[in-house]
């Protein structure tokens, strides 16, 4: 059977088996299929879609074309979050510390940023020497003695999705459901875990901006975690507007440090003890939802997630200093300069992509894969969707390199900060709860 004939078939909306897309998979990470064939696989696939069993296997050949990480000897349960992406999402950077000071392991593999979201390695990495490329084999020693590591996907994990997520993201091909799911899956499924948290975002900002969507990737995800024996479970949380109000790698991690000292917008706060809480239960450390959440308050407030991060930090080469005065050791940028809101109303709307948009204007973000990042550079927002704002009052600061981003940023901002005269319909912060038994609506639990 040739490449061609595998593409015609699913173009035409048939099935691949196993076999088939194992052989694809392996032969595209040798580099034996070109780009250009590939491409037209993934396009397939956008528009015809595949089956349970079709994304079963495409998601083993992905996990199968490298190594896994041998974390069998650890005494203690594992447990990673995936979020699917967003705008101000610095959660992973409070998350993996706190989790990892309610004795948890936990071995975060997160991603860069790419289109108009923020990445975790980005982020992470404004914190001078800062190492995301650890080994295998250092990220083990460093899980048995610290309990927690962030890294980036390595050369051996996965090397097929690496190589065809790049592509997919240059061909308009990422929000596929099918592919979204086994790339994301292969890479957490290789973590040898014992328990998954999903963060899958909904609204303007979100790769599935509809809510059925993003549930049917939710429960896509959740069934291939738990065929492969690792419990996962999956909440709903919103991406209308930016999550924070710090936008930009430098200025996230100096709020996470903020929220990790038990300070930070409320809304990132709720998030982050939400998906904490699932971690825990996941793995059966805690014994219901109500002893889940004490747990991971505790270690916001006892300092030992602080500490922990401090702990990560230095482990990895990082600044510990960053911790205790981040403004003298995370990167600044020359200009900072407000913006003022042009006429008294209420906001009705902080666009997250526009947001996003802007960053990368100021350079803080990648139109390619290969563009450099600036991390000092960001948005800094005062306001959210429903506050009453006057004229002249600030409701942004921008923080660029020279004064024509910084212009270009000013214009997105005014375009992403609508104001209006009545009160917008507020949004649930985390609407759903998703696990393999069913879909939980949550009752409201604050506005976005």
């Amino acid at each position: 059977m040739t490449v061609v004939e595998l593409i015609e078939r699913k173009r035409n909306g048939g099935r691949l088996s196993a076999g088939e897309l194992r052989a694809l998979m392996q032969a595209y990470a040798d580099g034996s299929i070109p780009d250009y064939q590939m491409s037209a696989f993934a396009m397939a696939v956008y528009f015809r879609g595949m089956d349970d069993e079709e994304i079963e296997a495409l998601t083993a050949a992905m996990l199968h074309s490298g190594r896994t990480l041998e974390l069998g000897h650890l005494k203690l349960p594992r447990v990673d979050k995936h979020s699917t992406g967003g705008v101000g999402d610095k959660v992973s950077l409070i998350l993996a510390p706190l989790v990892g000071a309610c004795g948890v392991a936990v071995p975060m593999m997160s991603g860069r940023g790419l289109g108009h979201t923020g990445g975790t390695l980005d982020k992470l990495e404004s914190i001078p020497g800062f190492r995301t490329r650890l080994s295998l084999e250092e990220t083990a020693a460093q899980l048995e003695s610290l309990g927690v590591a962030m890294i980036g996907q390595t050369q051996e994990i996965a090397p097929a999705d690496r190589k065809f997520y790049a592509l997919r993201d240059a061909t308009a091909t990422v929000e596929a459901i099918p592919l979204i799911a086994a790339s994301i899956m292969s890479k957490k499924l290789a973590e040898g875990l014992t328990g998954l948290v999903l963060d899958v975002k909904t609204g303007a900002g979100a790769f599935m901006p509809k809510l059925d969507d993003a549930l049917r990737l939710a429960k896509t995800m959740i069934a291939l975690g738990e065929r492969r024996g690792c419990p996962t479970v999956a909440l709903l949380t919103d991406m209308d507007s930016p999550l924070g109000e710090a936008c930009g790698n430098a200025l996230e991690v100096e709020e996470s440090v903020h929220c990790l000292r038990g300070e930070g917008p409320a809304d990132l706060r709720a998030v982050t003890l939400a998906l904490a809480a699932e971690m825990l239960l996941v793995v059966g450390v805690a014994t219901d939802a109500t002893d889940a959440r004490a747990r991971a308050e505790h270690a916001l407030q006892s300092g030992a997630a602080l500490d922990k991060f401090r702990a990560l930090v230095q482990a990895q080469g990082g600044h510990p200093g960053v911790v205790d005065n981040p403004v003298a050791i995370l990167p600044r940028a020359p200009i900072r300069e407000r913006v003022v809101a042009g006429r008294a109303g209420i906001v009705q709307r902080v666009e997250p992509r526009t947001i996003g948009r802007a960053i990368i204007a100021l350079g803080g973000g990648r139109s390619k894969v290969d563009d450099e990042v600036d991390p000092a550079v960001g948005i800094v927002l005062h306001v959210r969707p429903g506050a009453s704002v006057a004229r002249g009052q600030s409701v942004a600061t921008i923080h660029a390199r020279d004064p024509e981003t910084r212009q270009v940023a000013e214009e997105a901002l005014r375009q992403a900060i609508v104001l209006g005269d009545e009160a917008p319909a507020r949004r649930p912060l985390i609407s759903h709860r998703v696990t393999v038994r069913g879909v939980e609506e949550l009752p409201f639990g604050g506005a976005s």
